[in-house]
């Protein structure tokens, strides 16, 4: 009777094993977000050299990435660009209704709520993110992450729970030159470019940048920062199929970690500054 139950509905059966597969690998990932995170700790005073050589290579990268500079370097230019273009934006957007002097408040409001951390945060999973995937795949297809386990060394405390950790302890000096490299940019492109007075710019722009804004600001950064390092890790770990399936691990992480950039983005805004963004304007 099964059987033939089975037999006259072979679509149903495929969908309730692809749900059922779906969930067995959120509860993996779970699991083994869990596992790294309660280990990172006690894993950063096991193995301190080895944390404090991933944040050096997180930072100023390593082989042919060194060269430019780095994730600093990466980081410091996504931002700047992206700074110039919300100022030219604002001016030019704000200039329609004979506002433009308000491109001050479009800096500081739109830089440190959204831009700034979605570019930093995208500017990480390019890079480190990616890196970290591609380098524990190639690990795994080559079986040292095993080589580690037959020595009696917790593969998910050295190698995941301290990428975790390094990645939190950089993105903080990271996202400062992030932020700092935005401002410049738009001030720059404001006063210089459009020739609008600088005094406006800088009354418009110190009264509405809001120093708990930053501070939030930092801290979408740091979560967003181990969110990426969580994802990337698990991918790497979990990578099977030789080099082809490091590829598809690099792919499918660099998906899912620009997802978490975007929804931990909209989430924080939204518990921090509600639907009305929390600020007003009168006058």
């Amino acid at each position: 009777m099964a059987l033939a139950a089975a037999g006259r509905f072979p679509r149903t059966r495929r969908q309730f094993a692809s749900t059922s597969r779906s969930i067995d690998r959120l509860g993996e990932q779970a699991l083994f977000f869990a596992r790294a995170i309660a280990w990172a700790p006690r894993a950063v005073r096991r193995y301190p050299k080895e944390t404090l050589r991933l944040i050096a290579e997180i930072s100023m990268g390593t082989g042919a990435l060194a060269v430019i500079g780095g994730t600093v370097v990466i980081v410091g230019f996504l931002t700047l660009f992206t700074g110039g273009t919300i100022a030219v934006q604002g001016y030019s957007s704000l200039g329609n209704i004979g506002v433009e002097a308000l491109t001050g408040f479009f800096a500081a409001f739109i830089n440190v709520r959204i831009a700034a951390p979605v570019i930093a945060g995208i500017g990480l999973a390019a890079t480190i993110g990616a890196g970290s995937t591609a380098q524990l795949g190639a690990m795994r297809v080559s079986e040292e992450i095993d080589a580690l386990e037959t020595m009696a060394i917790p593969s998910i405390p050295y190698l995941v729970s301290t990428r975790v950790m390094a990645g939190m302890i950089a993105i903080v000096p990271l996202y400062a030159l992030a932020v700092i490299a935005s401002f410049i940019a738009s001030r720059f492109a404001t006063v210089v470019l459009y020739d609008q007075s600088a005094g406006v710019y800088d009354h418009y722009f110190s009264t509405f940048l809001i120093p708990t804004d930053i501070l939030w600001s930092f801290a979408q950064a740091i979560v967003m920062a181990i969110a990426i390092m969580l994802i990337h890790t698990y991918y790497g770990f979990t990578a099977s199929g030789g080099p082809v399936g490091v590829g598809v691990a690099v792919g499918n992480a660099v998906r899912s970690s620009l997802i978490a950039v975007v929804t931990v983005t909209l989430l924080i805004s939204l518990a921090i500054y509600g639907g009305s963004g929390n600020f007003n304007l009168s006058g």
